[in-house]
């Protein structure tokens, strides 16, 4: 197999990896972290801060680089890439995320732990997609 196929696959396992070690993948936890004003389980707050702080040192290191490891150019965003439809998407994300417990990722990824429960969420992610594309004005 080529670096082409075994870097994302060892990447996406890695990520898949760490979204349940981290519970993640568990809506309830999720929700616990979520729910600010009741019972809060801050939990996942020591895993998005470990997120924060993988990616701080990445934005320190990749402006020092000539060119990136597996890509052919950086694709950093800016100001410009802020339009409503990523705001509103970003709402819809959060909403979805709050009332399922679940996103894109962790979802996937229990597809392994909780097959019935995830794909419920997973083909309507999917579903909710197809429907962006065909009303989509591009």
């Amino acid at each position: 197999m080529s670096s082409k196929i075994l870097t994302p696959l060892a990447a996406g396992t890695l990520f898949g990896a760490g979204l349940t070690i981290g519970g993640m993948t568990d809506p309830a936890r999720v929700r616990g972290f979520l729910d600010i004003f009741g019972d809060w389980d801050p939990t996942l707050a020591f895993v998005m801060g470990g997120a924060v702080i993988v990616m701080a040192i990445a934005w320190r290191i990749v402006p020092r680089m000539v060119e990136p490891l597996f890509a052919e150019k950086f694709h950093i965003p800016d100001r410009s890439d802020l339009t409503p439809s990523l705001i509103g998407g970003s709402a819809l994300f959060g909403v979805g995320w709050g009332i399922a417990g679940l996103c894109p990722g962790p979802g996937i990824a229990a597809l392994v732990i909780e097959p019935t429960l995830a794909a419920t969420f997973v083909v309507s992610m999917f579903a909710g997609m197809l429907i962006l594309r065909l009303f989509e004005r591009n």
